[in-house]
């Protein structure tokens, strides 16, 4: 609706109301769960990175019928950080990018190192070198971990149907569907496949 690419703090807010977004109070947002956290975070032996491990990152990308791509990133947050601190899941090419031509990304991890090497994007810059998905998040993840010491991890499409989920953390939970079937893992090296018919029906009957 505008000619702009990002907009921030008040000035979205305002184009929010302006477009009819409905509003949601901030203190709504505030779990108590959230708010002991926050407060053992400011206890003088407080180890904030410890309380981390409980957040996450949740990102999508997809390739329709048609050859599209498209991704998504939903930060899980990083608690006790400065006022005004912008993490890599807002910045284009960092958090995510997707263009029709190479494929599609998302990345979550250290958000810093991530917006220093700009992730997503650098992964689909080997793409279009010519690098598998698999090969590509391996190369840009190297980078990072050598360049700026961060870790993180990434789900890759191209615009043929290939994909990949890759990470140098300890672990990453993802799933990917694919021709009829579900394949997921959590730690290097894991992978399950099974019938997509067959999980649905296994989720029906845990519910």
């Amino acid at each position: 609706q505008t000619k702009h690419m990002l907009l921030t703090d008040h000035g979205a807010r305002l184009f929010a109301q302006v477009m009819g977004i409905p509003e949601t109070p901030g203190e709504k947002l505030i779990t108590e769960r959230s708010r002991d956290r926050w407060k053992k975070n400011l206890e003088p032996d407080s180890n904030p990175e410890e309380f981390q491990k409980d957040l996450g990152t949740v990102g999508a990308v997809a390739i329709d019928s048609e050859g599209n791509v498209a991704c998504a990133t939903s930060t899980g947050g990083l608690s006790n950080k400065l006022v005004g601190r912008v993490g890599d899941t807002a910045c284009i090419g960092s958090g995510g990018y997707a263009d029709n031509h190479s494929g599609a990304t998302s990345t979550t991890g250290h958000g810093e190192s991530i917006m220093k090497v700009v992730l997503a994007r650098l992964i689909l810059y080997h793409m279009e070198q010519g690098m598998s998905p698999e090969m590509a998040a391996d190369t840009a993840l190297d980078y990072m971990k050598t360049r700026v010491g961060g870790l993180g991890g990434v789900i890759v499409v191209n615009n043929s149907g290939e994909w990949a989920a890759r990470f140098s953390t300890k672990q990453m939970s993802w799933a990917t569907v694919k021709d009829d079937q579900l394949h997921y893992g959590i730690y290097a090296g894991e992978r399950h496949t099974k019938p997509v018919d067959e999980a649905l029906a296994s989720e029906m009957r845990d519910s």
